[in-house]
């Protein structure tokens, strides 16, 4: 699945930015985000990230994504990878304002 055809935003959705950033501040090494990934996404798919994943899903027509989503949620190989897809996005856009910033 390609995960930007979902169309999810991350400064869009109702999620946690501060339990994301667990991820995203450790995308620079893959084992550390692994863990990150693994020990935040149930979290961040209560704490608002299930309904908008769902939703995308199901307007992208994956349906194993979505039997994945609806028998595992937060604990689902999909939703880890939106959350890693998410912090990507967390990770880039505060790269992107840092520059700015500096500029």
């Amino acid at each position: 699945m390609d995960l930007a055809q979902l169309g999810l935003d991350v400064d869009r959705i109702g999620i946690c930015q501060a339990c994301l950033s667990f991820v995203s501040c450790s995308l620079d090494d893959p084992k550390e985000a692994r863990h990150w990934t693994y020990e935040m996404t149930p979290n961040i798919w209560e704490e608002g990230l299930r309904e908008p994943a769902l939703d995308a899903v199901r307007k992208l027509g994956d349906a194993a994504a979505l039997a994945d989503l609806e028998a595992k949620g937060g604990r689902s190989k999909t939703a880890r990878a939106i959350v890693m897809y998410l912090a990507r996005q967390q990770d880039e856009r505060a790269r992107r304002r840092w520059r700015a910033m500096m500029n």
